[in-house]
């Protein structure tokens, strides 16, 4: 059933994109001006926090402390009709409550690289490439089990490495990028997880690679003053593995503008990897994140 949802999903997905691919296109373009060489950089510090105190309540409660660093530096290259785009994202988040050791909320370290040339000036299709790494900083654990880790530092790490095309639409707030060649590789430098067979690997093995079609999605958008959406979804299914099966990747964030400064996030999170299977269940299950936040965002 679970196989099936993802399946419909992807049609709905894939439907909606050339729905939107198909008004763009005759929509009449203007003839572009030729762009000169250029580099453009962008960097981007926030500091999330959220705090609860509590004294005589009568409703009770534990007082609690959470914080998320975030770092997002992007250094993108334009020359014409070739682009070169480089983004370098970094989440780290704790929670500390009254009475409890302290335990991690986020952890993520990131790097996309993507190349696209197009044959025309006015075309919005890219030939494109894509590089994708992405792993974390610390241990992770199934709390309040704190003994036996289920993740750490390049256990596991992502790296996907494709060809394809790149629809950008003229407005740059919507991307589609298709890949049918690309390589996902699995790393576990970790002895006790590589032993398990975590994340997909043969026990004992540190890698898994894997051939298949790469889909991602990308959608911005004001929804009104002050709030703006960002939608990304990342479909992945293996050729020599499980073809009918499909990981999904699916972030969701709301940004609501407060003013230069201060600015709050509410996003969700879902992911489903059939690699990724629950020690309690030992099938893959869901993952779900949610994350509510207020804090400091300083761009340079």
């Amino acid at each position: 059933m679970r196989q099936a949802l993802f399946t419909t999903l992807y049609l709905l997905f894939t439907f909606s994109v050339s729905a939107h691919v198909e008004i763009d296109s005759l929509t009449p373009v203007k003839k572009e001006k030729v762009t000169t060489t250029q580099w453009a950089f962008k960097k981007t510090l926030g500091l999330l926090m959220t705090q609860t105190s509590f004294v005589n309540w009568s409703a009770g409660g534990e007082n609690s402390i959470a914080g998320i660093t975030t770092v997002d530096f992007e250094f993108n290259y334009i020359r014409d009709r070739l682009f070169w785009n480089n983004r370098f994202n970094s989440r780290f988040g704790l929670n500390k409550e009254n009475g409890e050791p302290t335990r991690k909320t986020d952890d993520v370290i990131e790097f996309i690289s993507s190349f696209g040339y197009r044959k025309t000036a006015t075309s919005n299709w890219y030939n494109s490439a894509r590089f994708n790494f992405r792993t974390q900083y610390a241990p992770g654990y199934k709390y309040p089990n704190r003994e036996d880790y289920i993740s750490k530092f390049f256990a596991p790490a992502y790296i996907f490495v494709g060809v394809g095309s790149q629809y950008t639409s003229p407005d740059k707030d919507f991307k589609l990028y298709l890949s049918p060649l690309t390589n996902k590789t699995t790393l576990v430098y970790d002895e006790i997880l590589s032993n398990q067979g975590a994340f997909g690997v043969n026990k004992g093995e540190r890698s898994k690679i894997e051939f298949g079609i790469l889909t991602t999605g990308e959608w911005k958008h004001d929804l009104m003053e002050n709030i703006v959406m960002n939608n990304k979804l990342i479909l992945y299914t293996d050729y020599l593995n499980d073809f009918s099966n499909i990981d999904v990747d699916w972030e969701l964030n709301l940004q609501l503008i407060v003013n230069k400064f201060v600015k709050a996030n509410i996003g969700t999170h879902i992911v489903f990897d059939n690699d990724v299977v629950d020690k309690e269940t030992g099938k893959p299950e869901i993952q779900l994140k949610q994350l509510l936040g207020v804090g400091i965002v300083y761009s340079f």
